[in-house]
């Protein structure tokens, strides 16, 4: 599957995602995303090369050894890195993964201004077991 940023300067290619996509609302998320929440998805990194513009790659680290990847041109975030682990943001994909969301994380930092129907779980924090 291949993914890019907003103005296409910046590829990617990731071979699987390795855990189910999940929805998170955890304030870093939101803010960082500007959205409610973002889906995202852990991948391995030997399943995760760039494929061009990874010198425009800018980082923030949001919390000590927590490192979010965007585009310093259009500001696409489009992966987390903490611990050695990525975390892909799945909205940047431009092949659809043909998976769907099974959870949503920090369900206790859901915006109030936001519902929607959704048969998924929802866990209030994170829990590292669930993917």
């Amino acid at each position: 599957m291949r993914g890019s940023c907003l103005c296409g300067e910046i590829e990617y290619e990731v071979n699987k995602l390795d855990s189910p996509i999940q929805h998170c609302s955890c304030h870093t998320c939101r803010k960082a995303h500007a959205a409610a929440f973002n889906s995202t998805a852990a991948v391995l990194k030997s399943d995760f090369r760039w494929l061009k513009g990874d010198a425009l790659l800018s980082h923030f680290e949001s919390s000590p050894g927590k490192k979010r990847f965007f585009c310093s041109k259009c500001g696409t975030q489009l992966v987390k890195e903490n611990e050695g682990q990525l975390s892909l943001r799945v909205a940047t994909l431009n092949d659809d993964p043909n998976l769907k969301p099974q959870f949503r994380i920090w369900s206790s930092h859901e915006v109030p201004w936001l519902t929607y129907p959704s048969d998924i779980p929802a866990y209030d924090e994170w829990e590292s077991s669930k993917g």
